[in-house]
């Protein structure tokens, strides 16, 4: 699909719909606007249109297709009716055979919803939580991995005109009582166990946390100190499939709501498995979901954002990769975080598509067992995902015991949540296929995706840029420093966007939304990204990385990108990352956390390799970057390591590394 980028106003510009006629008087054209522009001169959109084919680094994404204007449960009717009968969503979850993993795995347990059930299921769950007293506008937080019960109380939620809050299932006692108390949340929906990435049936107990929630949970009611509004606690018991975890018998916390009871006490009168009607009538621009921002730096902030938002964002990602009825995407990225529910939930959903959630938490090996088995046509992930994957693919036995070209139908699929080193995106085309994959670039804060990809894009483009604005949302590149300057094309500055996809703010924090949300002299609303990036003439985006992790050596600024890129085409390395270290000389000088493959011996500066096996040396990585880039580049200091510290879904928080570097080297100088 050819994108065309039209120098004409935002048919989204801050939030509304404007109708847009060219009317003809012989040979003249006149632009007639309607709607709230709001104070938008003739003269400013007259500037604005020579700023869009200036060489100045602004642009605005196609006017096509038009914005979607209805609810996300109108929409979704819309959808049942025509593909009903035709699978939605199929989750696959672990037996208790895998507690012990080898090389092949028993059989998943499969769950599989068609729209229909997916609409009815919903349907029954919205009345339960209406007797429980949710109405429009309350917020619920749902605390659960890639679980039936996730997606179908999404819906639920949602035909109520309530709020959903999906919270990360590994938070702790005191994320979670932050977390329910500073939105007010009355209604917590909580798995027994958390299950946790790489460790099939071996998950966390959540009794603890919850009996510090709310200590006296064999009580008939709930009492919280610590979350006063709180009112109902429902647990989804999935203790069959963790028979290790210790949690007490539900019988036993009479506090607690069983989940199936909400589907049981409602599912004996047919008229409640059918439509439901909220207590006042949904509009696209209301608040229908609230999530926390992903963590890379110490304090998520809670983005809100509205149907408009998060329906059309999923049906344009949709539209620019190509998906259509035919395809079964596996997505291992978790539903709470926007990648899982925006880009792949809600990207299949508007379109008729079967959409795969191979484990309740990240399992590369259930993830691939599942796109062979299910024949799935594309696949999604992070970096850290797909080395993982490709480190169980390169194992012949793990091979072997997949389904003889299982995985020949691969071709799509989207990689995002943290920048794509080229030789990446080589490999998922090699080993997985994915002819057509697209890379997604956001926030949270965007609903997420504002660059993207396509499939008909140039290799090079694919490999090196996070491509063009999508269709309405504008994106500019300003000077560091002066966001009033826009730079000019192939010069580095902050990213901005703006368009229908903007949060409406952060919840109860007016001085955070205003740091990050800014209007210009057109009164136009501003989402600044913090990070570097630069466009080319044709309008693709390269990002070169976090502002704020720019290493300054000597005055001279440094991107860990162009480094980290050198160091995973290293046949050795399986990950790499580099943050900025503290000298007392250049005042930061670059460090290199480098984790290698399996079977790889790693040495400390002087120790000789003993001839047994694959090795690498601090000093051949630094050769290595040498060779590939200017001496300034390379690394003074390299810490090995296996595992890095990431956010849920899969970022590295390079503010850890920086800490674990300082740390490192203050025992060293010991």
């Amino acid at each position: 699909m050819e994108l065309s980028f039209r120098p004409l106003a935002s048919n989204a510009l801050r939030g509304y719909t404007l109708s847009r006629r060219v009317l003809r008087y012989g040979s003249t054209r006149r632009l007639a606007i309607s709607g709230v522009l709001r104070g938008l001169t003739a003269s400013r959109l007259m500037q604005r249109r020579c700023i869009a084919t200036s060489d100045l680094s602004y642009v605005e994404g196609p006017q096509e297709p038009p914005l979607l204007t209805c609810t996300i449960p109108e929409h979704f009717s819309g959808i049942v009716s025509q593909y009903g009968d035709r699978p939605a969503a199929i989750f696959r979850s672990p037996t208790t055979a895998d507690m012990n993993p080898t090389l092949t795995s028993s059989k998943p347990e499969t769950t599989t919803l068609t729209y229909e059930d997916l609409d009815t299921q919903s349907n029954i769950l919205a009345h339960s939580l209406r007797s429980l007293g949710v109405k429009k506008g309350d917020r619920v937080a749902v605390s659960l991995g890639n679980v039936t019960e996730q997606v179908v109380l999404t819906y639920a939620i949602f035909k109520l005109g309530a709020v959903l809050v999906p919270l990360n299932p590994t938070f702790n006692a005191y994320q979670i009582s932050a977390g329910l108390s500073r939105l007010g949340v009355e209604v917590l929906i909580i798995a027994a166990v958390t299950d946790l990435s790489y460790k099939p049936c071996r998950g966390r107990s959540n009794y603890d946390i919850l009996s510090a929630l709310v200590p006296d949970l064999s009580d008939n009611k709930i009492e919280s100190s610590t979350v006063p509004t709180l009112k109902s606690v429902v647990l989804v018991d999935n203790t069959p499939s963790h028979p290790l975890a210790g949690f007490p018998p539900i019988q036993e916390l009479s506090a607690l709501i069983p989940y199936s009871s909400l589907l049981l006490s409602s599912s004996s009168s047919s008229s409640l498995s059918r439509s439901i009607t909220p207590d006042a009538p949904l509009t696209p621009a209301e608040t229908i979901n609230i999530q926390f921002t992903s963590g890379t730096t110490s304090m998520p902030k809670a983005a809100m954002l509205n149907h408009t938002n998060i329906l059309n964002n999923g049906r344009l990602i949709a539209a620019r990769m190509g998906l259509d009825p035919s395809d079964r995407i596996v997505c291992p990225p978790p539903l709470f975080h926007c990648f899982g529910f925006v880009l792949g939930f809600m990207a299949s959903i508007t379109t008729g598509s079967c959409i795969a959630f191979p484990s309740p938490a990240f399992d590369p090996g259930a993830s691939l067992r599942a796109g062979a088995e299910l024949r799935a046509t594309g696949f999604y992930g992070v970096p850290t995902m797909f080395a993982a994957e490709f480190e169980l693919l390169a194992n012949p036995t793990f091979a072997a015991s997949l389904p003889p070209g299982g995985l020949s139908n691969l071709r799509k699929g989207i990689a995002a949540g943290s920048s794509i080193p080229e030789p990446l995106m080589h490999e998922l085309e090699e080993k997985l296929g994915l002819r057509e994959l697209v890379i997604c670039y956001g926030m949270t804060e965007t609903s997420p995706v504002s660059c993207m990809t396509a499939p008909t894009d140039p290799d090079n483009r694919r490999t090196s840029t996070v491509g063009r604005a999508m269709p309405h949302t504008t994106v500019k590149i300003v000077a560091p420093g002066d966001r009033s300057r826009i730079v000019p094309r192939g010069q580095c500055g902050e990213l901005a966007v703006t368009g229908y996809l903007l949060m409406k703010g952060y919840w109860d924090d007016e001085a955070r939304t205003g740091e990050d949300l800014i209007r210009d002299q057109d009164g136009r609303l501003w989402m600044y990204t913090g990070d570097e990036a630069r466009m080319d003439r044709d309008g693709y985006v390269e990002i070169t990385g976090r502002i704020k992790d720019l290493i300054i050596r000597g005055g001279e600024n440094i991107h860990p990108l162009e480094i980290e890129t050198a160091l995973v085409r290293h046949p050795r390395v399986r990950e790499a990352s580099v943050v900025g270290v503290q000298d007392e000389r250049y005042g930061e000088v670059v460090g290199a956390f480098v984790a290698v493959h399996a079977g790889v011996k790693t040495l400390e500066d002087g120790e000789v390799d003993g001839g047994e096996g694959e090795a690498l040396s601090k000093d051949e990585v630094r050769d290595w970057v040498r060779k590939q880039l200017s001496g300034h580049l390379v690394p003074k200091y390299v810490f090995w390591t296996d595992e890095f510290p990431k956010t849920a879904s899969g970022k590295i928080q390079k503010f850890k590394l920086r800490d674990d570097a300082k740390e490192l080297l203050g025992k060293a100088a010991k």
